[in-house]
């Protein structure tokens, strides 16, 4: 088994498209190894559904983190769609979409070390947010979780 790396970045990003579709938020918080946090929220140019925001958002993110002078990222997304589509190969593809996904695995490329994993929306508000935030909308509520009811027995 391989040593953790020490200099990965971490990534959560997420993208809004009020309506859907309609216009894009991107929205990303970037963590270097020292700590140091990096957030973008802008708005992207045209229109799009919401699994075309999520994807944007990863890649401004990416581009940000080389720019920054990151070699290894682990980047987090609400998204389950993006996540397959660039973690899995058997994943079918959404044709529309097929030239960004291209894109992104690209620039997942550029790094030493890059993965993508899923994370529950309620552990990606920042990056929502942000988003959000692009769009000129505050952000969700938190989710308010109610306690288990017990059967009776």
């Amino acid at each position: 088994m391989k040593p953790p790396r020490d200099d990965v970045w971490r990534i959560d990003c997420d993208g809004s498209a009020v309506p859907n579709p309609g216009r894009m938020g991107l929205g990303a918080v970037l963590v270097a190894p020292d700590g140091t946090r990096h957030v973008c929220s802008q708005v992207a140019p045209g229109h799009g559904c919401n699994n075309e925001a999520e994807l944007r958002a990863l890649m401004v993110a990416l581009h940000t983190a080389r720019s920054l002078g990151a070699t290894a990222v682990h980047a987090r997304t609400d998204n389950s769609i993006v996540v397959a589509q660039l973690g899995d190969a058997a994943a079918p593809p959404v044709a529309r979409l097929a030239p960004l996904f291209d894109e992104a695995r690209a620039l997942l490329r550029l790094f030493d070390a890059a993965t993508l994993s899923w994370i529950p929306r309620h552990r990606n508000g920042e990056a929502d947010a942000l988003a959000r935030a692009a769009l000129g909308f505050a952000p969700r509520p938190a989710a308010v979780r109610m306690p288990k009811r017990r059967r009776p027995r």
